[in-house]
């Protein structure tokens, strides 16, 4: 178990120390979970009860909270930030695959780099080059001439089609498969003719992709996503979509086929956008958002009804049905009046 100093800590986060630098940390806990040896971090003041009563023997608080901290301190402007980066440096988690198993199987003309892991049971076509300290997870099918950046890490049974072209230091969680076909059909007659999907998926540098998400192929022009995207789990990302840096979707989102995503924009769960629209830069939809038109000015937005007793949504529903009819009436009573005022003028 590596430790650390707390005076180091702080050098890593460019933080201020307040307390005993010499103090050492070997892991990061909660506010009511730390103990000796741990950090831990306050990021909203309405947490400051726990504050109080922590047992860690450090917590990394903005100054507004510092004087409320009673245990020894890394002071910075966003402690979350500060948490999420030791989080990174004392991770435990083990790798996808450290050496190239036996029980690989690989064309003969794969391109491998330095320090490349392939689990067992992992199935790597022609074609394919990865990049130096590339990790493969067991059971995981790369295809033909796909491209795999250094650093970039897939664990179990991932899918990546052929073709498929992924940046450096990405992360793509069990299940996701990468590179299907997208939804494309012509009908005819009432008969379904398939429509063959001849783009790629094309994926930046430090990419994150959610256990069981799916990123369909474009029909001719390639799927992309750019430098820094974040995708949570179960998404479906349909072909020919194109999403911009550092945007962030979350779980069991649904983007729609050609649809255009801008950059920092972040998806709240649940949310279904329509395709062949446009979403510009900085646009942030709360969970369950429906999105049925290009959106073109930055901002929040939101189109999912809370829940609410099943009484009261009944009554809601049967009013809704009753829009049309009242509708109706007021265009009557306006053209009456309308009408009325008419006569009244020409009275005059």
């Amino acid at each position: 178990m590596k430790t650390y100093s707390l005076s180091q800590l702080a050098e890593y986060l460019g933080a201020e120390v307040r307390g005993d630098g010499d103090v050492k940390i070997h892991a990061v806990s909660t506010l009511a979970r730390a103990g000796k040896g741990q950090i831990s971090f306050l990021s909203n003041s309405k947490y400051r009860s726990q504050l109080r009563d922590t047992k860690a023997d450090a917590v990394i608080v903005q100054p507004d909270d510092l004087e409320f901290c009673p245990v020894n301190a890394l002071v910075m402007k966003n402690p979350y930030v500060g948490f999420a980066r030791l989080a990174q440096l004392m991770d435990t988690t083990p790798a996808a695959a450290e050496l190239v198993s036996p029980h690989a199987v690989m064309a003969a003309d794969v391109e491998l780099g330095r320090g490349v892991g392939i689990g067992a049971n992992a199935v790597i076509e022609s074609g394919v080059k990865l990049g130096d300290g590339v990790q493969i997870g067991a059971g995981c099918v790369i295809g033909k001439n796909v491209t795999i950046g250094a650093g970039t890490k897939l664990w179990a049974n991932v899918t990546l089609y052929h073709d498929v072209q992924i940046g450096r230091d990405c992360l793509i969680q069990s299940a996701a498969v990468i590179g299907a076909d997208g939804f494309g059909y012509a009908n005819d007659n009432g008969q379904w003719v398939k429509i063959p999907q001849l783009g790629r998926v094309i994926i930046g540098d430090r990419v994150e992709i959610g256990a069981s998400t799916t990123i369909d192929r474009g029909a001719l022009d390639d799927t992309c996503l750019a430098d820094g995207v974040i995708i949570d789990n179960q998404c479906q990302i349909a072909h020919n979509v194109v999403i911009g840096e550092n945007t962030a979707i979350a779980g069991c989102t649904v983007v729609g086929g050609s649809t255009r995503i801008g950059r920092n924009c972040t998806i709240g769960g649940l949310s279904a956008i329509t395709g062949h629209v446009e979403i510009a830069d900085n646009v942030h939809f709360t969970g369950m958002s429906m999105v049925t038109k290009g959106v073109s000015q930055a901002g929040a937005y939101s189109s999912g009804l809370p829940s609410q007793p099943s009484r009261e949504w009944r009554k809601a529903v049967a009013n809704v049905r009753s829009l049309e009819r009242l509708s109706q009436r007021v265009r009557k009573l306006e053209k009456h009046y309308s009408e009325h005022d008419s006569a009244d003028k020409g009275d005059r």
